[in-house]
């Protein structure tokens, strides 16, 4: 039903000159606004979810001319492998009225045991957005600072973060790559390469290329700083290397803008524009090709997934050359 009500909004919103999102959002104590994109389990709640600064919702939005606001009033957050300690807001929302699915219950105690996946990794906590601490109340606020887009990528061999362009953040915005992991969708027991349009193809019945050029005009009138970070792996593809370490993503969110004093380097193959240091995280993290032991199956796993990107792109017609130019090179 969630999903229909935002395939609906999809549908009217354009024509009302707002920009409907599949994206979550929180506020800072100056006011500043961040977006978080992404699919399920690229880390939209996790990373909004943040004790310094204010959730104004998990899931959907709309950009208007006034600012963005939430369409949902709650929250449904995956809840496999959930402690305090890494996810504390969450974990208090967690209380009567909140609705936990396909959790196992301890029979004699009832206490949930989060890290058991025998039903299915995709155990959810539902709950009304004041269950967080601060919640921002009505979910409304003004424009983005920050955008951000989340990837899980299975490959190992996107940066863990990078700063887009204008013409960058609609390639990617087109392209909504990740690796669909298990537990988020049926069938998933181990990620698997996707590309979802605007980073929720199912639920858009315009052309994408609108809700692209949407994007595009607010970024012109309000010149949010745009990153590209990647939630997934780093040293090796699934199997192989480690899934970057949470500690390090909340410390590359760059919302601070702190991020913006180092020095930027493209990418050879998906000329992204990458930081050489962020307070916190080793340097050598946020390159990946210094995190694989092996440098030449890096560079055929790097345009490999160049060549993915490209071979999607292609069904996009009506796109200028300016933002075709600012996807990867094989």
């Amino acid at each position: 039903m969630k999903k229909s009500i935002f395939t609906v909004l999809n549908y009217m919103l354009p024509f009302q000159r707002v920009l409907p999102m599949h994206c979550s959002a929180n506020r800072g104590e100056r006011g500043d606004v961040a977006l978080f994109f992404g699919l399920s389990g690229t880390g939209k709640t996790t990373l909004s979810t943040d004790p310094e600064r204010r959730l104004i919702g998990d899931d959907e939005h709309g950009w208007s001319e006034k600012g963005v606001f939430n369409f949902e009033g709650g929250c449904y957050a995956k809840c496999i492998g959930l402690s305090e300690r890494k996810e504390p807001q969450i974990w208090k929302a967690i209380r009567e009225g909140t609705v936990l699915e396909n959790v196992v219950l301890d029979s004699e105690t009832g206490v949930v045991d989060y890290e058991d996946a025998a039903i299915t990794e995709n155990t959810r906590a539902a709950y009304p957005v004041d269950y967080i601490p601060g919640a921002v109340i009505p979910g409304v606020a003004g424009h983005p600072n920050v955008i951000i887009f989340l990837t899980a990528d299975a490959f190992g061999v996107l940066p863990p973060i990078s700063k887009l362009t204008k013409e960058q953040a609609i390639y990617h915005f087109l392209s909504g790559y990740t690796s669909k992991l298990a537990g988020t969708e049926r069938g998933i027991t181990e990620p698997e390469a996707t590309f979802s349009t605007c980073f929720g193809s199912p639920f858009l019945p315009l052309p994408p290329i609108e809700y692209a050029y949407m994007l595009g005009d607010k970024i012109d009138n309000y010149q949010p700083r745009i990153y590209l970070i990647n939630t997934g792996w780093s040293g090796g593809p699934y199997g192989v290397g480690e899934r970057i370490k949470l500690s390090y993503t909340r410390k590359m969110t760059a919302l601070d803008g702190t991020i913006e004093k180092a020095k930027f380097t493209p990418d050879p193959i998906f000329g992204v524009l990458c930081p050489d240091s962020v307070d916190g995280v080793p340097s050598e993290v946020l390159l990946p090709d210094q995190t694989w032991p092996d440098k030449q199956q890096y560079e055929e796993s790097a345009r490999n997934l160049a060549d993915r990107f490209i071979r999607n792109f292609a069904k996009f017609s009506g796109v200028g050359e300016e933002i075709i130019q600012a996807g990867p090179h094989k």
